[in-house]
């Protein structure tokens, strides 16, 4: 056998033709199961589209660049899941173009950082970050609380979604401005048509303090406090039937 390896190393058109085959072998064995599959994500129960509102606060994450020292993903290693919580399962990210995986942290994973503040924490934290983190390195961003949220193309970004594969529907498309500015003010009624498309767990409240405005802030802040609060890992169990929708 040894041989007629030697052969293969002496004769490089030989050995070329041989590695040909074997990766063509192996990428045919990768990737003939995604021809037949209909998804390779399980489907979770809780998991939706993003409110209007949630993503205009993504855009605004990946604007400003918090994904550069962030990560949205918490490995299946047991310090991580003792500081951050359950792993991250591949379906919370279905809906994310980009997903917020990440290579590196700076600052702490976000993929549970909802509900785990509050509203209020949000807003000193992002306005000057060392005021409750006193070691953070991160820069301030007061600014997002005097700029107003422009989503004059709200239903356009839905629509844009829904094309690479986000299940909005027609009626949701339809009513994104009307969403994203009942979401924003508790006491606004369109608000309960909000959560008829969207479910009873989504928050409506104001998130920026400023109830007279809607505020890249307001954005900001629904969208952290939504991540990781879809799934209920309580009655969680992979690959259990009762989970799936």
């Amino acid at each position: 056998m040894w041989k007629h390896h030697a052969k293969l190393e002496r004769n490089s058109l030989v050995l070329l033709i041989g590695i040909v085959i074997v990766v063509a072998i192996g990428g045919l064995v990768e990737i003939s199961p995604l021809f037949y599959l209909e998804s390779t994500i399980e489907k979770v129960q809780g998991m939706r589209p993003y409110t209007p509102l949630e993503l205009a606060g993504r855009d605004i994450y990946i604007r400003e660049g918090c994904y550069t020292c962030h990560s949205q993903m918490i490995r299946p290693l047991r310090d991580e899941q003792e500081r951050y919580g359950h792993y991250s399962l591949a379906a919370e990210s279905m809906y994310d173009h980009p997903f917020q995986w990440g290579s590196k942290r700076t600052g702490p994973d976000l993929a549970r950082v909802g509900a785990k503040y509050s509203d209020d924490w949000h807003r000193q934290h992002l306005a000057d970050p060392r005021a409750v983190v006193p070691e953070s390195v991160m820069p301030p961003y007061a600014f997002l609380a005097d700029r107003d949220l422009d989503y004059h193309d709200m239903v356009q970004k839905l629509e844009a979604q829904r094309k690479v594969g986000v299940p909005y529907t027609k009626d949701q498309i339809a009513h994104a401005v009307d969403d994203l500015e009942a979401q924003a003010d508790p006491f606004d009624a369109r608000g309960t048509k909000m959560k008829q498309r969207y479910g009873d767990k989504v928050a409506q409240r104001d998130f920026d303090g400023d109830p007279e405005r809607i505020t890249d802030m307001d954005a900001l802040i629904a969208y952290l406090q939504m991540l990781g609060t879809l799934v209920d890992f309580r009655t969680y169990h992979a690959e259990d039937p009762a989970n799936l929708r």
